[in-house]
């Protein structure tokens, strides 16, 4: 494969007529920055711009304002084929009379490339994704899943400076997608392709990604791992995307040199921060459902549903009037609570994140 490629998006926006000749932004001047090799994935609702960010990077779509930058040369004007990109599509797009070599091979023979490179890219290609046994069989005799590897097949084997996915697993089973993650992880690390995936799958994002941007009605809301995504979302928004969110009022005692005591509910807890708090201060924090401890006696709260899922035990208990979350992990040998009993709990201080 050649050398990976950057991607930058400079005050990208992206305006639309309705046919009521209303305009409508899709995409609102958005910068972003992927660097060569990284895996970076779009994230966010129906209607936040993402699949029309994509569409405009692979050049199916026009930028109304803004420049895109891949590899240091600004493509805006550029056709889909001379920008050194490669689209996975969601729904395959895969010709049906075609077998798989043919499948994987059709980029290259457009391109008018020796007999002999295709043959030897194509078993390349095939080879890193372990198909070279499938290579006789037309899509009809195959899975959803060897589908999605072929339609990957055909983008890899272009060795793009930059691959694009829309939305690829959605047609996919739960099981079958869960494996396809992994392998769709694994074969860009070992490849070393810049990446940009598309999905409004939040568990998808936090598996497949060194980075996530979070989009919500055409902006960007935040940018960072995973991990700072899940832990420290910026914004409400963020944590309610972000997997299961309890989101509560509380209010600053003290503030003294990145750490605070908090009053939540009539009881105090110690938070490192990285901003200054005044005392008295109303904030909202975030608690996620793991963050919460059982059988502290901090809290009292009727357990209003109790769910077995095999290593947890999911609780959702009214506190103060508010539904909370609870994940209780491993509940072998613990006591589990069943609906209208007191719970009692208490907040893991780490878990602790004020907006």
């Amino acid at each position: 494969m050649k050398e990976a490629k950057g991607v930058v998006l400079k005050n990208l926006t992206k305006k639309f007529l309705t046919q009521d000749g209303k305009e409508v932004v899709a995409v609102d001047n958005i910068n972003l920055e992927v660097n060569p090799g990284e895996f970076i994935t779009l994230l966010g609702p129906s209607g936040c711009g993402k699949t029309t960010t994509l569409r405009m990077i692979a050049g199916f779509e026009t930028p109304s304002s803004g420049e895109i930058l891949i590899g240091n040369q600004i493509v805006d004007n550029l056709t889909p084929d001379k920008r050194d990109t490669a689209l996975v599509f969601q729904n395959y797009a895969l010709f049906p009379h075609m077998d798989v070599y043919n499948n994987v091979a059709y980029g290259l023979k457009i391109q008018k490339k020796s007999k002999s490179e295709v043959s030897e890219r194509v078993n390349k290609i095939l080879d890193l994704m372990k198909m070279e046994d499938m290579i006789y069989r037309v899509p009809s005799q195959m899975s959803g899943g060897q589908q999605q590897r072929v339609s990957l097949a055909r983008a890899l084997v272009m060795e793009p400076g930059v691959l694009l996915f829309d939305e690829p697993l959605s047609n996919l089973d739960a099981k079958l997608r869960l494996h396809m993650r992994y392998e769709i992880r694994k074969i860009q690390q070992k490849v070393g392709i810049t990446s940009i995936y598309v999905t409004h799958d939040q568990e998808e994002a936090m598996s497949l990604s060194d980075k996530v941007v979070v989009m919500n009605k055409g902006i960007i809301e935040q940018i960072g791992t995973p991990q700072e995504i899940y832990q420290k979302p910026i914004n409400e928004f963020v944590a309610n995307f972000i997997g299961a969110a309890n989101i509560l009022d509380a209010e600053i005692i003290e503030y003294n040199e990145g750490i605070v005591k908090i009053n939540i509910y009539d009881k105090e807890y110690t938070v490192n921060v990285d901003k200054v708090y005044e005392a008295r201060q109303k904030v909202r924090i975030l608690v996620r459902p793991e963050g919460i401890t059982i059988d502290k006696d901090d809290f009292d709260a009727l357990v209003t549903k109790s769910v077995y899922m095999g290593d947890n035990q999911e609780y959702e208990v009214d506190f103060n009037g508010k539904i909370v979350q609870i994940n209780n992990h491993n509940p072998f040998g613990k006591k589990t609570y069943k609906e209208n009993e007191i719970l009692k709990f208490g907040f893991d201080e780490r878990s602790i994140h004020i907006f």
